[in-house]
């Protein structure tokens, strides 16, 4: 059986999604971040990073959310969680797949943890960093607002796809900005149809996520 090692609200909120999409069966592990579980010797062993999710498919163990993603679009084709191979559009559902994690996500890591960015004590150059960081998230939020802006459904054109549960769940992290996510022309209308998803709703339920929920 399928095995997601997650914590509410982390990066393991798109695969919790996807798999929620497919209905298959899985088991949620939970990782006690609270506890520090994530750098256990156990959790180690899956994932030397010590970062959260990781997904066990049998014999593979996969970390790093967006190769999750890849992978349970692939092992479920039948779902239609990606792009035909070769394909334009799969090219692009890489471009954006890839675009979330190493740009958007990247930027989001370095507003939620400044002070890995400067020396330790540095308080004021952490708040900084972080405010710096945030404004470069809006400018990026404003480029994925542009692409629904031709009335599109989801983010790759009128299929919805394993890229719109990561674009969705960093949107969500900005629910507490100045300028979240939500208050954008287009990602606002977007969000919300995220949100009418049963998937969607399932995984917040089953991660007892408060409100707001973008």
């Amino acid at each position: 059986m399928l095995r997601l090692h997650y914590y509410p609200s982390t990066a393991s909120f798109a695969p919790h999604i996807v798999l929620e999409e497919l209905g298959v069966p899985y088991q949620r592990v939970l990782v006690d971040r609270e506890q520090n579980a994530h750098k256990s010797t156990e959790y180690l062993k899956l994932n030397p990073n010590g970062l959260i999710p990781v997904l066990e498919d049998g014999e593979v163990v996969l970390y790093e959310t967006a190769a999750i993603l890849l992978h349970l679009a692939d092992t479920h084709a039948d779902a239609h969680l990606a792009p035909p191979m070769s394909s334009a559009a799969r090219s692009e559902f890489y471009k954006w797949l890839v675009w979330l994690t190493n740009t958007l996500q990247a930027t989001l890591m370095v507003y939620f943890y400044p002070e890995r960015w400067v020396s330790a004590g540095n308080m004021a150059g952490a708040a900084e960093v972080k405010a710096q960081a945030e404004a470069r998230v809006g400018v990026l939020l404003q480029q994925l607002d542009a692409q629904f802006s031709d009335g599109r459904p989801w983010l790759l054109g009128d299929a919805y796809s394993a890229a719109d549960a990561m674009a969705f769940m960093l949107c969500r992290w900005t629910r507490h900005f100045g300028q979240p996510a939500r208050d954008l022309p287009h990602l606002g209308p977007y969000l919300q149809r995220m949100l009418a998803r049963p998937a969607v709703q399932r995984a917040i339920a089953n991660e007892a996520l408060p409100q707001p929920w973008v």
